[in-house]
């Protein structure tokens, strides 16, 4: 047997063990201490530290020993054994990402879990989790939303109220697909999830849409201009239009691909007569994309120009050009009266009808008058009936 196996006696510490094994850290010879002890009619012999790398001495090896006897502590491989049959959130949360299909929501969901989950729950299983420290969180990020920080161009960025409750549903959302996948089991309580009136409507006036199409008939970024044109006249979100490819127009059938969209399906759109016209005009480059960005790459950004038509067309400075025209796109249809709201939902493609019913009201308003127009009508086959029957006395 050999020095570093051979094990030694300590003198008064029955059940105390060593072995000696080159130091940790320093030059020489160092204790490594054990104890045995019986659990269960079975011997066990486990580990409890180094003489200078822990501090470890007999008479603490000792102590140790007897808590392992009481059940007041485990063995090292106990310990072990627990951890690799533990499903923290960090394991939880790392299972649940190799199960997503919808990969676009998942870098979202990574961002999010990596910056203001992983370190407060990470180590945590979700039965560990309790009220106050999800009441923890939502005091950190709600402090977060109030305190302005600057973003890297120096204008103030805050953590919306929205944000806020994406990353509480997204602890949720870990805790009971580990629930359901039979992992583990969840947390004891229910997270609650305030409402955030998350809907901002945005129109332009008559008056505003024609300053803004005089302004894209002068302006000289024509890939920004047809931008803003296809936007007005389709609906399309800016991430749509800016990964917009010419092999997605079908010219012949009208109808517009649109390629990994919000939904995360694909999804065709008619083309309508004007849409074709702004298409069939615009200028190719050679880049697959229809508004291509730097080096006939697929665009990030337009936010500059954007920012100076809005500016040009005397527009009011909330106003936020791309999403703001999608939404005068579907102002306009729902105030025609002509266009049910499950097609409008359709035409935005929202996978939700709660996000279409924002335009309701606007709805309501056209057939209101539209019903006012039967009245109308009513009262005059009245008005004349009565006026000939008093022509004929």
């Amino acid at each position: 047997m050999s020095k570093q196996s051979k094990r030694y006696r300590t003198p008064n510490y029955p059940g105390v063990y060593y072995r000696e094994a080159e130091r940790i850290g320093g030059p020489g010879i160092e204790k490594i201490f054990y104890v045995i002890f019986k659990r269960d009619g079975k011997v066990v012999e486990t580990k409890v530290g180094r003489q200078y790398a822990d501090q470890m001495t007999p008479a603490k090896a000792a102590r140790i020993r007897a808590d392992l006897i009481e059940g007041r502590r485990k063995t090292r491989q106990e310990i072990r054994e627990k951890e690799a049959g533990r499903w923290t959130l960090d394991k939880l949360f790392a299972a649940y990402m190799e199960h997503r299909t919808r990969k676009k929501c998942s870098r979202t969901d990574k961002v999010r879990y990596e910056k203001h989950l992983a370190a407060r729950f990470g180590n945590m299983e979700p039965s560990e989790i309790t009220p106050w420290h999800v009441e923890k969180l939502k005091k950190a990020l709600a402090e977060t939303t109030a305190e302005k920080k600057l973003s890297p161009k120096g204008k103030p960025s805050r953590l919306s109220p929205q944000s806020v409750k994406n990353v509480l549903e997204l602890l949720r959302r870990i805790t009971n697909w580990g629930v359901k996948t039979q992992r583990c089991p969840g947390l004891n309580f229910k997270i609650s999830l305030a409402k955030v009136n998350n809907f901002r409507t945005e129109d332009l006036n008559r008056v505003q849409l024609r300053a803004l199409l005089k302004v894209l008939d002068q302006e000289t970024n024509v890939q920004v201009a047809g931008l803003m044109r296809l936007c007005l006249y389709t609906g399309l979100r800016q991430g749509e239009l800016f990964r917009l490819q010419w092999d997605d127009l079908d010219f012949e059938r009208g109808f517009i691909l649109l390629r990994n969209p919000k939904g995360g399906v694909d999804e065709k759109i008619p083309m309508n007569a004007t849409a074709r016209d702004i298409l069939a005009s615009h200028p190719r480059t050679g880049s697959p994309y229809v508004f291509p960005g730097r080096g006939g790459q697929k665009r990030t950004n337009a936010s500059e120009a954007l920012r100076r038509i809005r500016d040009r067309a005397g527009l009011p400075r909330s106003f936020r050009p791309l999403h703001g025209l999608r939404h005068a796109f579907a102002s306009i249809l729902a105030s025609s009266g002509k266009v049910d709201l499950y097609t409008l939902q359709r035409l935005l493609t929202h996978k939700s009808p709660q996000m279409t019913q924002r335009y309701a009201h606007l709805r309501d308003k056209a057939l209101k008058h539209a019903s006012s127009v039967t009245v109308e009508e009513i009262k005059k086959a009245i008005g004349e009936t009565i006026k000939e029957q008093s022509n004929v006395c």
